[in-house]
């Protein structure tokens, strides 16, 4: 006699469903799809079938398959960001510890593989989707800026440092980064290891401090 095949109760998630929501499971085969064959090359019935989702359930929570796109990179920017709240310093010596930590914290960040990934999907689109390129900026590039600005600028207050916040913010991301970047994204390098990211935000905050000395003593 054959045993009887028992269906599973109502409600309960099959083996074909895995227990993450439904937005979670497409946030990821999407991301990972795009990742693997590019933006152009990745239908949303791929996508659906990653993620175990039927065509008709993956288009009421997204538009499109742009929007989609604009959905994936805006959460991957979101998780890019620094903690927005750096410690005033008191000296010179926490200034410079404060700047190197933040250096490598932006280094482990963008140069994580899924990041640099979300950079060449927001280049790839940046002709046809100029304002993918625009969240990722605004989400994680810009919003960590903000926060150093702010830093440099209660440093500057304590006289700890003398130019302009936003010049300055300018002059420790470009000593931090130089070429490294554009060489990770066009692959022509490895990311470095955690020594060199250590080392060269040191090297970055050493310069910053050397171009841009105490304030002078406010005149009596």
């Amino acid at each position: 006699m054959k045993a009887k095949k028992t269906k599973p109760a109502p409600g309960r998630p099959t083996r074909a469903r895995s227990d993450q929501p439904a937005r979670e499971r497409i946030f990821g085969a999407a991301f990972e799809a795009f990742r693997e064959r590019g933006y152009a090359g990745t239908s949303t019935l791929e996508i659906a079938t990653r993620a175990k989702v039927s065509k008709r359930e993956l288009y009421t929570i997204f538009d499109n398959k742009q929007a989609l796109l604009t959905a994936c990179i805006t959460e991957r920017a979101r998780q890019m960001r620094l903690p927005l709240e750096l410690p005033a310093p008191s000296d010179r010596n926490s200034l410079a510890a404060t700047l190197t930590a933040f250096g490598v914290a932006l280094l482990r960040g963008v140069c994580d593989s899924s990041v640099l990934a979300v950079y060449r999907l927001a280049i790839g689109e940046s002709d046809r989707s100029p304002e993918i390129a625009r969240v990722l900026d605004r989400a994680g590039r810009t919003a960590n800026q903000a926060a150093l600005t702010d830093f440099l600028a209660k440093a500057k207050g304590r006289g700890l440092i003398n130019g302009d916040p936003a010049t300055m913010t300018s002059c420790f991301i470009g000593l931090l980064w130089r070429d490294l970047l554009v060489r990770l994204l066009l692959r022509v390098t490895d990311p470095p290891t955690a020594e060199e990211k250590e080392r060269r935000a040191r090297d970055a905050a050493e310069m910053l401090l050397a171009l841009y000395p105490c304030a002078p003593p406010a005149a009596e």
